[in-house]
């Protein structure tokens, strides 16, 4: 059997962290997911879907996640049941495995991270993909790929209107 579910949508509100009482954490969110087709009105609907993630992965929702923030979440779909006023009650959540955060700290949409999470530490407090280092080291480090490639950007094909002639002979189709 497969029960597998990716999402990609924006957080509703910041996520909720608590505590079982054996001490492992436990994050709940509500991700707004759009539909791919509007209504009749013409307007796009969206899917508000609860989530839950659990251990350390929560924690780093909680601590890097708010509302607002683009996430993608892999998961399975999970469906509880309970007693309320003798009706049997049906609560559908999807238990996710893994929480990427899709947007750079400091974005229009929010603060997260572009990073992946399975519940590894943040990399650096600056969000910075590359590690450690300043900005111009990586420049260094960049134009020294470059130049061992045996790419010049002054010779750069794509330069100018971003167009290059090719003959139909060149083409491999």
């Amino acid at each position: 059997m497969i029960n597998r579910v990716v999402l990609v949508g924006r957080l509703t509100k910041d996520p909720e962290l608590k505590y079982t009482p054996n001490g492992i954490a436990v994050a709940t969110f509500t991700l707004a997911v759009n539909r791919q087709f509007s209504n009749q009105q013409g307007e796009r609907e969206a899917d508000f879907l609860n989530i839950v993630v659990w251990r350390k992965a929560a924690e780093n929702v909680a601590n890097f996640l708010k509302k607002g923030n683009l996430a993608g979440v892999d998961g399975r779909i999970q469906v509880r049941t309970y007693e309320q006023d003798g009706k049997r009650q049906y609560f559908t959540e999807i238990v996710a495995d893994s929480v990427q955060f899709l947007e750079p700290k400091g974005s229009s949409g929010g603060g997260g991270r572009s990073n992946d999470f399975y519940g590894a530490p943040p990399m650096e407090p600056q969000g910075n993909p590359y590690g450690s280092g300043n900005q111009n080291q990586r420049q260094n480090q960049n134009q020294n790929q470059n130049q061992n490639r045996g790419f010049n950007p002054d010779n750069d094909p794509f330069a100018g209107n971003g167009q290059i002639d090719i003959s139909d002979d060149d083409l491999p189709f």
